[in-house]
């Protein structure tokens, strides 16, 4: 699971939501809701509540310095609140914190950020004075109480207050990956990131307090240099610590070493780091002999970190094992491979069996069986790895903590939890995709049907993994991790059955609304919880309203008016890019005919630092300057049309000086959005060296890629990708619409290697950004695609791998597949998009990026590619959008 899903997947058993829905059923600290001194104001985001005294009370607060967090455990969350909030308000000193009990667990969750864990509260002193006078008076007041141990920072003393260095103020810069980061100013009055990496930093022009000089000095003195270990490297972090091979300085031998921080890494039962850790020393002592699991070796404690040593397990995880030997991801796989694959897939599936009943016959039961948690030897033996979850088989406890495409429905107790989950490994053995079954666990039978138009499994075989799943849950009184089923019964209809699909997506679309609800229109991916993301085109109200308008669905008049009525007067915080802001709200705006309501949002980006945007199309300037141009042809402003070209000298300017090797690649986050703009001014003024900027910038994006058996895919150093967003075929597309003005043969090349890349039988996702429809969009879009029919089919049809059925209608899963998702770039409004393109009459496209001329129908050609002059006396006019709203 990605970091940060957690929280939102105990929201809503269907969609991502807070926790709670949309206003919180637990009820706030007692803090939160005490009225304020006169003159005191509060502001609310994320997870926090701010409070900030009067301008006139004393001394302003800085942009950045030294701030002090406050840790805090759910058993004394509530007092810390409390002595916090009334420290400050009696002092004038700003501060916020944490509102619920909630929000407070979920931050500091297994699965939660590292470099946030443990910060409940935080105060912002005006200067070194006050913060001293704050650490020792607050310091004494608080003295005693725990909290987890916050990371970023250093510790003051023993109790829960610990000190950064950083921004104060929402500031931001451009990272060395050109991305937009908080910031932090350096003596040269420049903006640099504030970096907040889980470990303890000072800026290089920043001096140390010498009232911090102990703390640190404290700090440094715990060390693992008196443990007969020495550690050699980090396998894993979490938020409950890390997991690290070493070595065993007394004979040698190589070991592993897994750290617990006390009061973080919460599970579902309130169980910490530590209590975990306790748990799976224990179950390994009773399985001693089985030859299941690693073997006990050893328990340390270091500060207040406890490290459990266990013997190293040469082999490779079972995930790894699958990615290496998975025969899908090519377009044409070998019957050959298929049928090996099956035949040791099968055999590894006995062996865990074997393995987990082994365990159960010491009266344990493992509780979190997934892919990652088997090791698998060179010799195809299994073991078991990581027992913090396990307990005993008698009585029978509930499972606590678990893969969400493992985790057992509320009624299964005891071995029953690992039965499920060995049920579900034999599906995901085939097609890893059982996160969806924590959607609907009827899924199984689709799994399953598609397993068995692919591979030579035994049909009796996967029937008996799908009676385990769907079994009928009897009423249990305590919760499970898997929510009760949410989707409404019945066959879906495949994506491939158009235009029957169509309508049922649109269907599903507009049945998901929400207008009554302030935080969100249509739900989507957790980005939406983030600043505008409810807003934007990615994954807010303004993507699902530009598809349903791009496929030529009736208006949705509420929907238009959500959006409208939420940025009258868009937050300070909202962000400016075409996919995550106000830029990209504009534009939808005006494709649906709200031309003023559009003009007031690029008047308002115009009064922001947007030239200080990033390169990437997703939120940067590239978007900027797309839309700018739209806005330019389509008003004939001349304004517009001159900061549109400003925008551009930037980028070219920027491209002038070498992209850092390890930034990122692709259509939404790479070069490829700036060779975008460079390509659509190209055709707006005419100028040749625009040509030539665009290719600069496409080829430090295919600097960024590598040749792999199953074509061309970027290379982002952990992962090779063939995705629309974040990978080649993204850059493919924008390969097609540089090859319109000019021959290329390098280029030809690479666009061929990105469409083998783009034909695989498997995908692990659905999505347009990333998943399988994206490459479905790209074949689609591609000029001559006839000799790609039959894969444009085969990924039409194989949609239906994914398909759930929402109120009856058809619907998809967002990013990680845990949950619906109704936006663009993650969820149905993408999906529905891509078959469109591929199946339709319309030929629906993604803004800026209609199909090149080469792929249009004859009663097309006359409107794109050709000199419009809108504006009188300037240059040519954007000629690549269509425009299907006469306004």
């Amino acid at each position: 699971m990605e970091k940060g899903y957690e929280a939102f997947v105990l929201g809503d058993p269907c969609f991502y939501d807070r926790a709670g829905g949309p206003v919180a059923a637990d009820v706030s600290y007692a803090a939160a809701e005490w009225p304020l001194p006169e003159g005191w104001k509060t502001t609310a985001f994320g997870d926090w509540l701010a409070f900030h005294p009067p301008a006139a009370a004393g001394r302003g607060r800085p942009l950045q310095g030294w701030k002090i967090h406050v840790s805090a455990t759910p058993h004394n969350a509530e007092k810390v609140a409390s002595t916090v909030w009334t420290y400050c308000t009696e002092r004038a000193i700003a501060f916020k914190f944490v509102t619920k009990p909630h929000l407070w667990r979920l931050r500091n969750s297994k699965y939660a950020a590292r470099d946030g864990s443990g910060k409940f509260a935080t105060l912002y002193p005006a200067d070194d004075p006050q913060l001293h006078t704050v650490l020792t008076e607050l310091g004494s007041l608080l003295e005693g109480e725990p909290g987890p141990y916050i990371l970023t920072d250093l510790r003051w003393g023993d109790g829960p207050l610990y000190v950064r260095y950083g921004a104060f103020a929402l500031r931001y810069c451009l990272d060395e990956r050109g991305v937009r980061v908080p910031a932090v100013e350096n003596p040269e009055g420049e903006l640099v990131p504030d970096r907040r990496a889980p470990s303890f930093q000072v800026p290089a022009w920043v001096e140390l307090p010498a009232l911090l000089q102990p703390a640190l000095a404290a700090r440094n003195a715990v060390t693992t240099a008196d443990v007969p270990y020495r550690i050699d490297h980090a396998l894993h972090y979490s938020n409950g610590g890390g997991v690290y091979t070493a070595t065993d300085t007394r004979t040698g031998e190589k070991v592993v070493l897994k750290e617990a921080r006390p009061h973080a890494g919460l599970a579902a039962d309130g169980a910490d780091a530590v209590a975990r850790l306790e748990r799976e020393r224990d179950a390994l002592q009773r399985l001693t002999g089985l030859g299941v699991a690693p073997g006990f070796r050893d328990w340390l404690v270091v500060g207040d970190h406890r490290f459990l040593v266990m013997d190293f397990l040469p082999g490779t995880p079972l995930n790894e094992c699958l990615s290496r030997r998975f025969p899908l991801y090519g377009p044409a796989p070998a019957p050959a491979d298929v049928t090996g694959y099956t035949a040791w897939a099968m055999d590894i599936h006995q062996r865990v069996e074997r393995a987990v009943q082994a365990v159960h016959s010491r009266g344990l039961v493992f509780h979190d069986l997934h892919l990652f948690n088997i090791m698998v030897a060179d010799d195809r033996s299994v073991r078991l790895l990581d027992f913090e979850a396990a307990g005993d088989a008698a009585p029978p406890g509930r499972q606590t903590m678990a893969s969400p495409a493992f985790a057992a429905p509320p009624d299964r107790r005891g071995t029953a939890v690992d039965r499920y989950a060995l049920a579900c490994l034999r599906l995901a053995l085939f097609m890893p995709m059982t996160s969806l079954l924590a959607i609907d666990r009827t899924k199984a039978t689709g799994l399953a049907k598609a397993i068995t138009e692919v591979f030579p499994v035994p049909q009796e075989w996967l029937a008996e993994a799908v009676a385990e799943i769907t079994r009928p849950t009897a009423k249990a009184s305590t919760a499970s991790l898997l929510p009760a089923r949410p989707v409404s019964p019945g066959t879906t209809v495949s994506p491939a059955d158009w235009p029957r699909s169509r309508h049922s997506m649109i269907q599903a679309l507009l049945a998901s609304a929400t207008p009554q609800r302030s935080d969100r229109l249509y739900p989507g991916d957790i980005a939406q919880f983030g600043d505008g993301g409810a807003l934007s085109l990615a994954y807010g109200a303004a993507g699902v309203l530009y598809v349903l308008n791009e496929v030529g669905t009736p208006r949705h008049e509420a929907g238009e008016q959500w959006l409208l009525e939420h940025t009258a007067a868009p937050k300070p915080t909202t962000p400016l890019g075409l996919y995550d802001g106000l830029s990209g709200i504009a534009y939808v705006l005006d494709r649906l005919g709200h031309r003023d309501r559009a003009l007031e949002l690029v008047d308002h980006l115009l009064h922001t630092p947007w030239e200080q945007l990033g390169t990437d199309l997703h939120g940067g300037l590239p978007g900027i300057v797309l839309v700018l141009c739209h806005f330019a042809r389509n008003t004939g402003n001349s304004t517009l049309e001159g900061l549109a070209l400003k925008g551009v000298d930037i980028l070219a300017n920027r491209l002038s000086q070498e992209p850092a090797p390890h930034r990122r690649a692709g259509l939404m986050h790479g070069l490829a959005g700036t060779a975008l703009a460079f390509l659509h001014l190209h055709e707006h003024t005419g100028d040749t060296p625009l040509l030539d900027l665009a290719r600069r910038a496409l080829a430090f994006d295919l600097d960024r890629c590598v040749s792999t058996d199953h074509g061309l895919h970027v290379d982002d150093g952990r992962r090779t990708m063939p995705y629309l967003g974040d990978g080649s075929a993204g850059i493919g597309m924008v390969i097609d619409d540089y090859l319109v003005h000019r021959e290329d043969d390098d280029l030809l090349q690479a666009r061929s290697a990105i469409l083998t890349a783009a034909r695989s039988t498997y995908y692990a996702q659905p999505g347009l950004c990333q998943g399988r429809a994206g490459l479905l969009h790209h074949l689609a879009r591609t000029p001559g695609n006839e000799h790609l029919r039959a894969d444009i089919t085969a990924h039409a049809h194989r949609m239906h791998w994914y398909a759930l059925s929402y109120r009856g209608h058809l619907a998809f899963p967002g990013h990680q597949m845990m949950r619906l998702s109704m936006d663009l770039a993650t969820g149905t409004a993408g999906v529905l998009l891509a078959l469109d393109s591929a199946l339709g009459d319309r030929r629906s496209a993604l803004p800026f990026l209609p199909p090149p001329p080469g792929h249009l129908r004859e009663h097309d050609r006359d409107t794109h590619h050709q000199p419009l002059p809108v504006l009188a006396g300037h240059r040519p006019a954007i000629t690549r959008e269509r425009e299907r709203n006469p306004s």
